[in-house]
């Protein structure tokens, strides 16, 4: 998992470059818009980029881009306990608010800045309740802002998902249009759409692209993997930090030898070895049924621009293009969305915690019906 070396500040964040140059030169022309939505997808930094952005806001003594590191304000803000650095996330419970999990707050950025909102529950216990930014959590938020600053020059509050505030955040328009002085907002997002209109006009947008390849390859090299296996799994964390650290812990099959496996299966379809494959399959564990589905998604994708471009240069390792150029005497490129929809559902159902022996059983059924008549994988 991701290992918090000094501070989370811009020159330990991963890519992004663009987006540390616009963040820094706001503060230091002292042109900082007073409300910002960083949107992108999962595990592209936003959240630890929002941390970054406050940490060089309150720091006195910048230095080259970056905090000092040493000043009263950088200690504090690398703990998570500036008092002017205000924190609000999703929390489940009755009258229940960010000020009730702290502690947890401050362990799970300090352990995976990159999370999701399906791990940060589990770090509360959630179970299966449904985490969200109540009307209590609004209340607390006014008041903490209408308080003047303790010991910096502003106030900001750092808001992780408001895509959970709902209607809640009506109440939060009034202070977010007409903020206190010297008072910023930071709020961290994945889904304008679930967003009020009305709070995504006051903001103003930092749009986070996907990590490129090489910047998900290069971290997962520093925890020790080989080329290789960085590069795939960069391949199938798809520009999703947080998605390449789980792959990396849970992953420990070599999906590409699998799959190959399993479309064999498929093509001969002989009972024995379909039940004998759904055995197999069904102790792999949860997880890595997902990435089995993930990686034939991907490969598939891959597979049908070598088939219908002919080009070579796709995302794929040596031994992975070697079995995709095998399958072009197999896999007809009307049978990749058919073969598609397939793993498509079957990521889904899994998730879903279906029954992995009868799954498999079912697709692969499937699957020999629209292999069938083709000439046998080399």
């Amino acid at each position: 998992m991701w290992k918090k070396q000094v501070d989370l500040t811009f020159k330990d964040i991963i890519g992004q470059t663009e987006i540390k140059q616009l963040l820094r030169s706001m503060v230091d022309q002292d042109r900082i818009p007073h409300a910002q939505i960083f949107i992108g997808t999962e595990g592209v930094g936003k959240l630890a980029m929002a941390n970054a952005f406050a940490q060089y806001v309150m720091c006195e003594d910048r230095q080259d881009g970056n905090i000092c590191g040493t000043c009263s304000h950088c200690i504090k803000s690398s703990k998570f306990i500036h008092p002017d650095i205000h924190f609000s996330f999703p929390v489940v419970g009755s009258k229940m608010t960010s000020s009730h999990f702290g502690n947890e707050w401050r362990a799970a950025l300090s352990s995976n800045p990159y999370m999701n909102i399906q791990q940060w529950l589990q770090q509360i216990n959630a179970e299966n309740k449904q985490g969200n930014i109540n009307k209590d959590e609004c209340s607390e938020i006014v008041k903490k802002l209408s308080l003047k600053t303790f010991e910096g020059k502003h106030k900001i509050l750092l808001l992780w998902l408001p895509e959970y505030l709902g209607k809640e955040g009506n109440r939060l328009l009034k202070l977010i249009e007409e903020p206190p002085e010297n008072t910023l907002f930071v709020l961290v997002a994945e889904n304008a759409e679930a967003i009020l209109n009305t709070i995504l006009s006051r903001c103003q947008l930092v749009k986070f692209k996907p990590l490129t390849d090489e910047d998900v390859t290069s971290v997962m090299k520093t925890r020790g993997l080989a080329e290789e296996k960085a590069l795939g799994i960069a391949h199938l964390a798809n520009g999703n930090l947080n998605r390449a650290f789980s792959l990396m812990e849970e992953n420990d099959n070599d999906n590409a030898l699998l799959f190959l496996q399993w479309l064999r299966i498929c093509y001969l379809g002989k009972p024995k070895e379909i039940i004998e494959w759904s055995d197999q399959f069904s102790g792999l564990g949860r997880e890595n049924q997902k990435y089995f589905f993930d990686y034939g998604l991907f490969f598939m994708r891959e597979y049908m621009v070598l088939k219908l471009t002919g080009n070579e240069k796709v995302r794929l390792s040596e031994k992975e293009l070697k079995t995709a150029k095998n399958l072009t005497k197999v896999i007809q490129h009307g049978q990749i969305g058919p073969i598609s929809d397939i793993l498509t559902d079957s990521a889904f159902h899994i998730s879903r915690n279906a029954n992995p022996k009868i799954l498999m059983t079912d697709i692969t059924t499937r699957m020999n019906k629209i292999l069938r008549g083709k000439v046998a994988l080399a």
